[in-house]
């Protein structure tokens, strides 16, 4: 069944009526609007047809509307364009705190190029006050740029009060209309706008068309230049086929306004009302009168948003926070509310279309309460056993993914250094060198090494995830030239969100894992958790005198990587149902493979240092590297194998939030190319999971060792680098 849709405010389907006015134009009718012959006619007909259509929504003339690519294109058009006619007579512009990234990102942009950017506060209803409008005003000032609604809550602003600010002090003022226009009254004249944003895919028409009204006598500087398109103010031939939907959608949406306001009003309060009877302890967000008809942004206390959706899996709709290992993600317009934390983690946007229904509003307010319900229940719950769990896929229940979640590495690292240094000379290895396990000596001839690891799903079955963390806990244990002697688990069970087998599953694949391993699990720790979690504590043994760190590499070693890189990136794509089952099964496989035999053959050779790659990423656990060494290092990017099917999600920015923290980590020390695309720093900051051995050695032994390996089965086994010379820590990439 699919899930019920309540995130028109994302975007809209395109209407039927819409599909039918565009049909001509993708089957029949294809000539250049600019051509003289009968084939350009007939296409110049559908835009001046569709100009006048969306000129008649917001009551303006025709030649005051220019199409653009949607509603981001037409903000940086408005501001930009006036911005820039107007440097001479000044750099001032007023906006407010709670716009859309199209409008906030285009202003941050101005702030560094030479413009002031004011940002008014808005009151707990996310308002912004006329008077605070004028007050920001000064003689520099040369455009306001305020939302008519906004996206997240619905709070309708007072355009009209603020734009006679503005003509009182001869500012152009600019509004963007994308969330509004449809769904309340919007005329240009009864709002003494100067410019307006349109974005189609918010109107029922198709994604990548928009327009933007420009009043007669405003002077914008054009940002797209080539022929003499759009009235001379935007290059490029006209999307016909587009242009023609929003044109019909702009007429649906006239036509059917006052019905569609009715409708939708009706059906948020009725949603509102269900959703607070069951639930009483929420919190509304937005004005609750001046708000978008179909708008409701609801806080449930006590309950993370997204943890949220991830168990009302029948219902889409958006969360107005995230919660992550390391930071508390909010939205910038809950935060300008000042809505309190407890409330704004469990705040959840939804949105009401044309296309829903009263059952729908009913099914939604039974599957949400149902799930609060369910979420808050700690004790005395009854647990539903299957026989079968085909059907739950174990990224659905987590935030974050894997080693992605780990806290950021800059963080970690002040904590630890603020942390006391053992004293114990029994302890060979702690917090000195970066290193995941500790070593601690017995006698002479025997340490212990202990390492733990733990973190939630990065793939849906239960049986995997547990083989891969099983993995994963062994891998510090390999890559210290150690020998693994037993292990506990380590779990967080959401018990009241899964059934017992899952976790049953989750423990099987640890044990056949730890099995493969030599070892025995000898029980462990479990806690109730929101999210499933799995790891193990691993006890090794190891000969004080042949510790590897990673502390030990030398000028002149090789650099050899044992496992390929991407599964960080490939497990985000599996949690949004983008990777392939060939990419997938791919990535299952080497995150579930151990590292034991390639560390079995590495401890054949004289290695200086070894790390495993994990949740830092390649160049993360490189640094740790590089900076206990006291070295710099040459790495060959195109010699550092990747699973196929990672570029294509890379460049696609289908990548785990830590992989961005990974590379702010790492700024300080790489020397990028400028060969380097963007896609492959990413892959190279990666936040691994059950990564490769990273094993710096004597040049010498290079082809010996990675021969050895290939014939043991370590087929992606790589030479990445060199070591080049004593430094701070430096990492040049070269093509």
């Amino acid at each position: 069944m699919k899930p019920i849709y309540l995130d028109y405010n994302a975007t809209t389907p395109i209407d039927k009526e819409v599909a039918e006015a565009m049909k001509p134009y993708l089957d029949e009718f294809f000539g250049n609007p600019s051509s003289t012959h009968n084939y350009g006619v007939i296409t110049k007909k559908a835009v001046i047809n569709a100009r006048r259509q969306v000129a008649e929504l917001i009551n303006c003339q025709p030649d005051e509307i220019i199409f653009t690519s949607g509603g981001t294109e037409s903000n940086n058009f408005a501001i930009k364009g006036v911005a820039f006619a107007n440097r001479g007579k000044g750099n001032h512009i007023i906006t407010s705190g709670i716009e859309h990234p199209a409008v906030i990102e285009v202003c941050k942009y101005l702030a560094e190029n030479g413009f002031s950017i004011t940002y008014l506060p808005v009151d707990e209803y996310g308002m912004v006050d006329p008077q605070e409008v004028e007050k920001a005003i000064t003689p520099q000032t040369i455009l306001i740029t305020i939302m008519q609604a906004n996206n997240e809550v619905g709070t309708i602003q007072p355009i009209r009060e603020i734009s006679e600010i503005a003509k009182k002090h001869n500012i152009v003022f600019h509004t963007d209309a994308a969330q509004s226009l449809g769904k309340i009254p919007v005329d240009v004249k009864e709002l003494v706008v100067d410019l307006l944003s349109i974005a189609g895919h918010k109107l029922y028409a198709p994604k990548g068309i928009g327009a933007l009204y420009v009043k007669h006598g405003v002077n914008l500087q054009k940002l797209i230049h080539g022929a003499d398109h759009e009235m001379n103010m935007r290059a490029g031939t006209e999307n016909v086929l587009e242009i023609a939907g929003l044109g019909k959608a702009c007429e649906i949406a006239g036509r059917d306004l006052q019905k569609n306001m009715a409708i939708f009003k009706e059906m948020r309060d009725a949603f509102y009302a269900g959703l607070k009877k069951a639930i009483p302890d929420i919190r509304l967000n937005g004005h609750p009168e001046l708000r978008l008809p179909n708008t409701l942004s609801v806080s449930f206390p006590g309950i993370e948003a997204n943890t949220l959706l991830s168990e009302v899996t029948e219902i889409a709709a958006s969360a107005g926070a995230a919660c992550h290992t390391d930071n508390v993600e909010i939205s910038s317009v809950l935060q300008a509310m000042k809505v309190p934390e407890e409330y704004a983690m469990g705040t959840i946007r939804f949105s009401i279309g044309k296309y829903t229904t009263r059952d729908e509003i009913d099914k939604a307010v039974d599957f949400i309460s149902k799930a609060v319900n369910k979420l808050r229940t700690t004790t005395d719950h009854k647990v539903e056993f299957k026989e079968k769990h085909t059907d739950i896929k174990l990224t659905h229940f987590t935030h974050g993914l894997g080693c992605a979640c780990k806290i950021r590495p800059q963080y970690l690292e002040k904590v630890l250094t603020d942390l006391p240094i053992p004293i114990d000379p029994n302890v060979l290895v702690s917090l000195s060198s970066s290193d995941d396990a500790a070593v601690y000596k017995i006698d002479e001839k025997t340490a212990i090494i202990q390492t733990v690891d733990f973190f939630t799903p990065v793939v849906d079955e239960p049986y995997d995830f547990g083989a891969i963390a099983a993995a994963n806990a062994l891998s510090d244990i390999y890559a210290m030239g150690g020998k693994p002697l037993f292990a506990l688990n380590i779990v967080g069970f959401p018990d009241s969100r899964l059934p017992m087998e899952v976790l049953i599953e989750i423990l099987r694949g640890a044990q056949d894992k730890a099995q493969e391993a030599g070892i025995s699990i000898l029980g462990g720790h479990t806690v109730e958790d929101t999210e499933p979690k799995f790891g193990m504590a691993v006890t090794g043994i190891i000969h004080p005198a042949k510790i590897l760190t990673n502390s030990g590499a030398l000028p002149g070693d090789v650099l050899i990587l044992t496992k390929p890189l991407g599964t960080g990136i490939i497990s985000t794509g599996i949690k949004r149902g983008l990777a392939g089952k060939n990419t997938e099964s791919e990535a299952i496989r080497i995150m579930s493979e151990l590292n034991q035999n390639a560390a079995n053959i590495m401890l054949e050779f004289p290695v200086n240092a070894c790390t495993d790659v994990t949740g830092f990423g390649l160049l993360g656990h490189l640094k740790e590297m590089t900076v206990a060494s006291k070295a710099d290092v040459e790495l060959y990017p195109d010699k550092i194998p990747v699973i196929e099917g990672t570029r294509e999600l890379a460049a696609h920015n289908i990548i785990p939030g830590g992989t961005q923290n990974n590379m702010d980590f790492v700024s300080d020390v790489v020397d990028w190319s400028s060969e380097i695309s963007q896609t492959l720093k990413i892959i190279l900051s990666d936040a691994q999971t059950s990564g490769g051995l990273l094993i710096s050695l004597p040049a010498q032994n290079k082809d010996e060792l990675l021969g050895m390996l290939k014939n043991g089965g370590i087929e992606h086994a790589s030479y990445i680098g060199k070591v080049i010379k004593r430094g701070v820590g430096k990492i040049i990439l070269h093509k």
